[in-house]
């Protein structure tokens, strides 16, 4: 049967099984005690006497957890198992902990200044909430927040040396997803498609370009326009309304699970796939595309 004790039952069963804690590591079931006793165990955690893997650890050691975090909880928002992202949730917020920890101990910055910095960036960019601004959809929203972001990123700085309006995107991002955040943040200063229709126009000339360039042979040219294209492409879908990167996402999974089935009718044939032709695995490709759909 279903277990349907609240979480914070169950926490709290937990909390009591648990052997002797320090007090600063027992939350309070506050959002301010939690956050301080998670803060706590941190700091413990990175002593002489803590735990030999988490001293051992560095902001760069840290970088392959932070993404892997990130992922997971995308993943489970596709799931829309909310336990799941309650927890997956919390282990995001420990690689926050963490690097605000080791910047803390190099003596550049604690938890609270990045939790005040957001805190006052969110009033800042909000002026249509927590000031007198009329603005009245989302796009608008959108726009005047890069503006201002713009803005306060060249305050105080020489007017020969203004930082651009795209200097914040960071490299570090998924290729689809630092191509929308360019777009977007052109678009916030007014340099974009009135619609879709112009990126669909646009998307329809790269694509011959990309023909051209692939048949004519030149591997360098070929390269460069399916990049173009590919630019295009997440131009289409923001201007639509969502982002290539989810959308791309959605149907690498789409694809996954179809070519799993068609593995498992050619198995149910007593066939393997390795021996089959290109003719025979698209009549499979073709009925597990069907069964998919519920056909």
């Amino acid at each position: 049967m279903p277990d349907d004790t609240p979480l914070e039952k169950k926490d709290e069963a937990n909390a009591e099984t648990s052997p002797a804690l320090p007090p600063e590591v027992k939350g309070d079931n506050t959002l301010g005690g939690e956050m301080e006793a998670l803060a706590a165990i941190m700091r413990i955690l990175r002593e002489p006497n803590g735990c030999p893997w988490d001293r051992k650890q560095t902001h760069q050691s840290l970088r392959p957890y932070l993404l892997e975090e990130a992922y997971e909880v995308l993943e489970v928002l596709d799931n829309g198992d909310y336990e799941e992202l309650r927890e997956e949730l919390g282990d995001l917020l420990l690689q926050i902990v963490f690097h605000a920890r080791i910047a803390a101990e190099e003596g550049r910055f604690e938890l609270k200044d990045s939790i005040r910095a957001i805190r006052e960036k969110l009033i800042e960019r909000h002026p249509h909430v927590f000031g007198e601004l009329k603005l009245d959809t989302a796009d608008d929203v959108r726009d005047n927040w890069e503006k201002i972001k713009l803005n306060t990123r060249n305050g105080g700085k020489k007017k020969d040396q203004p930082k651009g309006t795209l200097s914040g995107v960071p490299h570090a991002l998924p290729a689809l997803t630092r191509a929308f955040r360019v777009q977007e943040k052109m678009a916030g200063v007014g340099f974009d498609w009135p619609s879709a229709h112009g990126a669909l126009d646009k998307l329809d000339e790269e694509i011959e370009e990309a023909r051209e360039a692939i048949l004519s042979g030149n591997r360098e040219a070929a390269e460069e326009e399916i990049g173009d294209l590919l630019f295009s492409v997440v131009n289409a879908a923001r201007l639509s309304g969502f982002g290539a990167e989810e959308s791309l996402r959605r149907s690498t999974e789409k694809v996954i699970g179809r070519f799993e089935m068609m593995e498992r009718m050619v198995r149910e044939d007593g066939k393997q796939v390795p021996d089959l032709n290109l003719e025979q695995l698209d009549v499979y490709w073709e009925r597990a595309k069907k069964r998919q759909k519920g056909e």
